[in-house]
């Protein structure tokens, strides 16, 4: 082996696990030259438990920052974390369950509704009848109801239905609308004409793997590309923005693991 194969080779070892855990302090995760946030270390926690890897003192972290949680989403995304770290946070459920209103919308968004179903472990009837609701003619999904449905929330939304046990058409709707957000390079972008990048294809092919369909080989070539030799993965082929958010999400899709993770 030569020496810059040997040295590419080497950079390789470092693995997307280890460049998260490079960046936790007290439990805590930031983005290179940033501050800790508790969104972000529930992502990294997220994509570290997806990858079998550990987040020591994380959960002490998130825990510590509850009362300082704003949105339904965010109240959701730290609950999804601590249940990946084997508790049971009744605290942010109790929250989200305050949060019901009458017509099934929980929180202030559809996004936030699929979210606290993640959280949930669950989705009470009206909740499911009201996101099936929301789904446009084309079978996808949007952040808000009346919104521009985008690959993204349509992959939230796939994994919320594992979560509620739909399947059938409106599945294989919202499949063939995510589908239709592959680039050539094997990437997923997340509106028309945006372009691929790292994020929109992890979460496209958690949303797949969620419908029990394979995700296209395409798409992990894709990621593959995007990995540096730090560990983390750019964003896209032109840009490397929020390594450690992107890793996490990457990490997540990798293996194959939709949300909620399994126990």
């Amino acid at each position: 082996m030569g020496v810059a194969a040997l040295a590419a080779a080497v950079a390789l070892a470092v693995s997307p696990a280890q460049f998260l855990q490079a960046h936790q302090a007290n439990g805590a995760f930031a983005e290179p030259g940033g501050t800790a946030d508790p969104s972000l270390t529930a992502w990294a926690v997220l994509g570290l438990r997806a990858a079998g890897a550990e987040a020591p003192g994380s959960l002490q972290y998130l825990q510590s920052q509850e009362s300082s949680l704003q949105s339904t989403t965010d109240v959701a995304l730290a609950a999804l974390a601590e249940r990946s770290l084997g508790v049971v946070p009744q605290a942010l459920l109790a929250r989200i369950a305050a949060v019901e209103h009458p017509n099934g919308r929980i929180g202030e968004t559809v996004n936030s509704t699929i979210w606290s179903v993640l959280a949930l472990g669950r989705s009470p009837a009206a909740t499911t009848r009201y996101v099936l609701a929301q789904q446009s003619r084309n079978g996808g999904f949007a952040w808000n109801a009346g919104g521009q449905p985008d690959s993204n929330d349509t992959a939230a939304a796939l994994e919320m239905f594992r979560v509620a046990h739909v399947t059938g058409r409106p599945v294989a709707r919202a499949v063939s609308f995510l589908l239709g957000f592959e680039g050539r390079d094997g990437g997923f972008e997340l509106t028309q004409g945006r372009g691929s990048d790292a994020q929109s294809t992890a979460w496209a092919i958690q949303g797949l793997v969620a419908a029990g369909r394979t995700p296209p080989r395409a798409a992990f070539a894709y990621l593959a590309r995007l990995r540096r030799p730090d560990g983390s993965y750019r964003y896209s082929a032109s840009y490397a923005t929020t390594p450690v958010w992107v890793t996490s999400q990457v990490l997540a899709a990798l293996a194959k693991q939709p949300f909620p993770l399994a126990q």
